[in-house]
């Protein structure tokens, strides 16, 4: 098993519900370490960059809107196999279909305010935390 990182980010519904310290509770149970940590108000640019492979679908202005619309905590984590095991622990996008204890089920509302993002490859990983972080953000 390889230690890898992984990007997340705990959405505007999450900072607005003040339950971000729960989610990075159950991050860490997980077994994922958070190593890089901020709390951003992201902007349209960014928004529309970040998400620009849904551009084309019809929810591309709704998602940059919800994700404009208050501070996220953008994050990154570390751990074995950690892409895979993040993505099982955000549970899945719509959280009626989500486990039982996992991030999803435990904490979203709906599908649009899922509460959290994460990378779905390596390669994405790469690509998402270097659009937040810079090498000296993130901790050994």
């Amino acid at each position: 098993m390889a230690t890898e990182r992984t990007f997340s980010i705990l959405k505007p519904d999450a900072t607005k519900r003040n339950i971000t310290g729960a989610v990075n509770a159950v991050i860490e149970k997980a077994g994922l370490r958070i190593v890089g940590q901020r709390r951003i108000q992201m902007s349209k640019a960014q928004a529309e960059k970040f998400y620009e492979v849904h551009n084309a679908r019809p929810f591309f202005g709704e998602l940059v809107e919800f994700m404009t619309s208050g501070p996220v905590v953008v994050q990154v984590l570390e751990g074995e196999n950690a892409i895979a095991k993040y993505r099982e622990v955000m549970g899945a996008t719509n959280p009626a279909q989500a486990a039982e204890g996992t991030i999803r089920k435990t904490f979203s509302e709906s599908v649009g305010e899922n509460t959290v993002h994460g990378s779905d490859s390596a390669e994405n990983a790469k690509i998402e935390i270097a659009q937040f972080f810079q090498d000296s953000d993130i901790a050994d």
